[in-house]
Parts: C-alpha cells; sequence; structure tokens
C-alpha cells in the first residue's frame, strides 16, 4: 500500500517528503529549481525579469502621478537640494522623500555611466520600482518559507509576481512597489517571530536578524510612504493580541532597541525638512493627503466591495485559486500560520473597503498574504470542488478580454491592428485555455503554471507592443519631439490648456503653464519662445496676441487623446515673429 503523510499545517516544519508531479514539462521545471534555495531565488528573479520588462523602457511617462514623482526629482537632482521636494515652484509635500532619494541615485548613477540625457529617460526613475517589485517577489517567497514548503513558497512568490496590479507598478516611477517591498520584509520578520513563539521555541536568545529587518523595513516604509506601513503591522499585532489573549511574543522583536533604531533612521529628513518648511509638510501630508482620503475629497469616492471586485482582475492569474482555497483558508483559521495570516490580511482590507477613497494600489501590500493562504491550500490539496471551480475559466476570460480590449484599442487609436502582438495574443489564449480545462484538484498546480504564462504573454502583448504604439495617449513626447528640432538654441515654451506633468519633464522644468493670454504675452517676451496651444484655448491666445501686436506662426499641430481629463485634444505649437 502507497505510504501517505499527513497534510502540512499553516506555520508547522516544512519541506515536502514526496511533492506532486503531474508530469506536466511546467510542473518538472519547477520540480528542478525547487531543489535549492539558491535555484528558487535565481529562477524568481528570471520571472520578475521577463514578466516586469516588456514595456518598461518604451512606454512614455503616464500622467499624472508617475510624471510627477519624476519630475519633482529631477528638480532634486538639477538644484543639488536633497531636502525639499517641489514640482516646479511648487511644494510637494504629500509623500516624504524616500522614493525621490531612491530615483534621485539611478538618475546620478546613470549621469555617471554616460547615458545621454539620462535625466530624461523616465525608465531610470523607474528603476527603483523595478528593483522593489522583485524585491517584494523575493520577500514573499521568504515570507512563505515559515508558512509552507519550498515548492509552495515559489508558486506564492510566482502569483505575485504574475499579478496584474504588481505587473503595473513595476513599471511606474513611484512609491507602491518598493512600499509593497518593505511591508512583505516587515511581515515576513513579525511572522517568524511570531510562529517560533508559538511552536514555543528557545524564548531566551532569539534571533537579531527578525528585529533587524523588521524595524528597518518600517523606517524605510516610512521614508517611502509616511505611516501607512505602521497600519499594516499596528492592525497585524491587535488583531493577534485579541485572538491569542496574549502579545509578549513582541519582546522576539526587540521592541525599544527596535524603536530608537528606526527613529534614527527616519528623524533625520524629518527634522531637516522642518527646518526648512516648518509644520508645512506636516499639515499638507497628514490633513491635505491622507486626511482628504478619509473623506475622499481625491475624487476617487467609492462604494465599499470595489476592492472585492478589483481584484479578480487585479490579482489575476492567482485570483481563480484564491476564491478556490477561501473555504480551507477558513476551515484552518485557528491555525498558527493561517491566524497570523488572516490577521495581516482582513483588518487592513475592511480599512481600506471603509475609507472612502478608493484607488487599486491600496491593498497591495495585503497580496502577499492572499498568495501565501492560496499556495498552501493548493500544497494541502485542499481547494474547493463546489461551484467556484467555475472560476477556472477566468484564466481563459482575462486573456480574451484583454486581446480585444488591445487590438481594439489600437485600431481606434492609431488605425493600425498590431500584428506584430497577435501571435502573443495566441499563445496567451492558447495557455489561458490549458490552464482552464486541465483544472482539477490534483492538477490545480499544473493550471497555474500554465496561467502564469498566459500571463507573460499578456505583459509582452499589452505593455511591451501594444501601450508603446499608441502615440496619441502620449502627445508630450511629440511636443517634446517637435521642439528639440527647432533651429534656434535653448528654445522655451509655455503651455496652455495642456497642463500635464509630463509635459514639464520633457520640455523643461521651466516650462510656463498659463492661458492663453498668458502664452501670448510669453511668446513678445523675447526669442526662441513657443507657446503650446491647446483648441480650446487658442480663442483667448489670438485675442490677446492681436491686442499686443505680436505676429506669429504655426509650426505644428498635434492631435491626441488626454487619458487624465479624458477627451480628444489638439495642441498648436506657435512661433513668435516679432511685432507689428
Amino acid at each position: 500500500m502507497a505510504e501517505t503523510y499527513p497534510s502540512p499545517r499553516f506555520g508547522a516544519p516544512r519541506e515536502s517528503k514526496s511533492p506532486a508531479n503531474p508530469g506536466s514539462g511546467l510542473v518538472r521545471m519547477l520540480d528542478i529549481v525547487t531543489a535549492s534555495h539558491a535555484r528558487a531565488v535565481g529562477f524568481l528573479v528570471l520571472c520578475a525579469l521577463l514578466l516586469f520588462l516588456p514595456g518598461f523602457f518604451t512606454i512614455p511617462p503616464i500622467d499624472r502621478d508617475e510624471a510627477r514623482f519624476a519630475q519633482a526629482t529631477k528638480q532634486m537632482v538639477e538644484s543639488g537640494d536633497y531636502v525639499d521636494i517641489r514640482f516646479q515652484e511648487d511644494v510637494r509635500y504629500k509623500k516624504p522623500v524616500g522614493i525621490y532619494w531612491l530615483q534621485s541615485a539611478t538618475v546620478e548613477a546613470a549621469s555617471m555611466l554616460k547615458l545621454p540625457k539620462a535625466e530624461l529617460r523616465i525608465w531610470v526613475y523607474r528603476l527603483p520600482s523595478l528593483m522593489g517589485a522583485i524585491g517584494a517577489v523575493l520577500m514573499t517567497y521568504w515570507a512563505a518559507l515559515g508558512f509552507v514548503t519550498r515548492r509552495a513558497a515559489v508558486l506564492a512568490a510566482l502569483m505575485m509576481c504574475a499579478s496584474v496590479l504588481l505587473g503595473v507598478e513595476a513599471r511606474l516611477a513611484k512609491t507602491d512597489a518598493m512600499l509593497l517591498f518593505c511591508v512583505v520584509a516587515a511581515m515576513g520578520a513579525m511572522a517568524r517571530a511570531y510562529l517560533s513563539w508559538q511552536r514555543a521555541e528557545d524564548e531566551t536568545h532569539p534571533p537579531w536578524s527578525w528585529p533587524a529587518i523588521f524595524w528597518s523595513a518600517l523606517a524605510v516604509g516610512i521614508l517611502i510612504k509616511g505611516p501607512l506601513i505602521l497600519m499594516f503591522a499596528g492592525l497585524t499585532i491587535v488583531a493577534l493580541a485579541i485572538q491569542d489573549r496574549d502579545a509578549s511574543w513582541l519582546w522576539k522583536l526587540r521592541p525599544l532597541w527596535g524603536l530608537m533604531w528606526m527613529l534614527v533612521l527616519v528623524l533625520p529628513w524629518f527634522v531637516a525638512i522642518f527646518w526648512r518648511a516648518g509644520d508645512a509638510f506636516f499639515a499638507d501630508s497628514v490633513g491635505g493627503d491622507m486626511l482628504s482620503k478619509l473623506g475622499a475629497q481625491e475624487s476617487h469616492g467609492a462604494p465599499p466591495g470595489l476592492y472585492l471586485a478589483l481584484f479578480w482582475i487585479t490579482f489575476w492569474p492567482g485570483a481563480p485559486l484564491a476564491a478556490m482555497a477561501a473555504p480551507a483558508v477558513w476551515r484552518a483559521r485557528r491555525e498558527p500560520g493561517a491566524q497570523f495570516l488572516l490577521a495581516w490580511l482582513i483588518p487592513s482590507w475592511i480599512v481600506f473597503e471603509a475609507v472612502l477613497t478608493k484607488l487599486p494600489h491600496y491593498v497591495l501590500p495585503l497580496y502577499p498574504a492572499i498568495a501565501i493562504l492560496t499556495a498552501g491550500a493548493l500544497e494541502r490539496r485542499v481547494l474547493s470542488r463546489s461551484w467556484l471551480t467555475r472560476g477556472s475559466a477566468w484564466w481563459f476570460a482575462i486573456p480574451a478580454a484583454a486581446s480585444i480590449i488591445a487590438v481594439v484599442g489600437a485600431v481606434m487609436l492609431t488605425r493600425q491592428p498590431a500584428f506584430v502582438a497577435w501571435p502573443f495574443i495566441a499563445a496567451a489564449l492558447i495557455f489561458g485555455l490549458f490552464a482552464w480545462w486541465l483544472y482539477d484538484n490534483n492538477r490545480a498546480e499544473r493550471s497555474l503554471l500554465n496561467a502564469l504564462v498566459a500571463a507573460l504573454m499578456l505583459a509582452v502583448t499589452v505593455y511591451g507592443i501594444v501601450l508603446p504604439s499608441l502615440t496619441p495617449l502620449f502627445p508630450s513626447i511629440e511636443i517634446a519631439r517637435a521642439l528639440r528640432n527647432v533651429t534656434c538654441v535653448g528654445p522655451k515654451a509655455a503651455a496652455a490648456g495642456y497642463h500635464e506633468p509630463s509635459l514639464v519633464f520633457l520640455v523643461g522644468t521651466q516650462t510656463l503653464l498659463t492661458d492663453g493670454s498668458g502664452a501670448a504675452d510669453f511668446l513678445r517676451q523675447g526669442n526662441c519662445r513657443f507657446a503650446l496651444i491647446e483648441q480650446r484655448s487658442e480663442r483667448s491666445f489670438v485675442q490677446r496676441a492681436e491686442a499686443i501686436g505680436l505676429r506669429y506662426k504655426v509650426g505644428a499641430r498635434i492631435d491626441g487623446y488626454n487619458f487624465s481629463q479624458g477627451r480628444a485634444i489638439s495642441i498648436s505649437i506657435f512661433r513668435s515673429e516679432g511685432t507689428q
């Protein structure tokens, strides 16, 4: 009779004795890469690069958040002031300085390596996000090793690696990918302290590595995005303390030494910005940013339940398996590992659903907990066999819908059907179909791996081919290219009606954002000046030009689509020919 083994518990000792091998090539590959930690880490880095790099270098600056972050960093490098944060003359105090420092470091490094016009290449500013996303994948693997086997930990990390939301954030020069890295590092260290306490392991000499990682990650997270990381850790601690009626395990994290270390890392910049700007930073970041989200003053208000609805897209391809794992996870909620992961997930999720302002990336730091819970259920072969298995069709539905949207969008905006993307679309559909048709509880691993390949093909299609080709979505690129081709030296520009941050980033920090009348006055002030007039502002520009006797000519007209405003635009580039 075949020998059987008990199902591993969440947080139990962790190496499987007989890994399942349904016989597919993808599963055999997984057998090879999970033979050691070094192979697993190398494989995850490779997968992350394959999934994150399509479009990373070729997608133009995205308005508005990415371009604002990049421009503020660009001004920091130009001025040499690494304390203050500004967008042109306006202070930008919604977020702390951490991400600007990281982006500044990559720009300076690229310049030292003689990369031409490094300060104008948006992908240079995206490097910290790429590194944060790869780090988050590796930290998910490391955190998962506290709960499941190495094989399941790799699957959890792959679910994060292929998730739609992390793929988006890895390509944007902003805070969220790096924040995710910090959160997963902190929660992984906290999990080890908690599970060690639950197993009654050595109480007298806990390792220093856990508190060092935990408090350092908290400090970096605070410098990246303020106190948000403290909410994830704090709510987890409170939830566990209520369930266990005991929080003595926190002493394993050396809280007194840890708090001092965190303050040593965090306080210098906060003191410096207070010395520079008084309480303006705290008023903007706490009052203008954090509290405004509670009241949906940022025009992103939505009812509770939005994150649950978006989850099926933003966590694809892991979402179908997460749904099938939910009943088993709930049954295991009293086990130490599942208890910790649910404490990480549920309280913060409830807070985000309750807050009126909702943006998809807010819940990203909770996805690693879902990935680990899902991988644990998959490893134990306790996925639901109920109607939830119909969700496996979602592995095919998303590639089908995304492919249709990509091709239709390309045809509508460029009048080209994006033929180059069609082989990758076909591959995404085929692997998504395999994932759906092959699914059952004993072959869930194979289905997931097929869905991961579908995600890779979809990333190449959407990010690598279609999105960079949609030039009407990026009029700032065409404007900057037109100004680079002028005959005069050192052109200066004023924009009326089109005030996107990407324009300032690509054309120059001194770009004047004004109205039609102001643009006419700007042209009158000297040579080698250009007015970028959006169609709605042309009338006021012409009237003011006639009033001051300004002669001008149209150098070019650029048609595009302003995604931020949701409308088609037409921008004319005017150049002065003197006054009458």
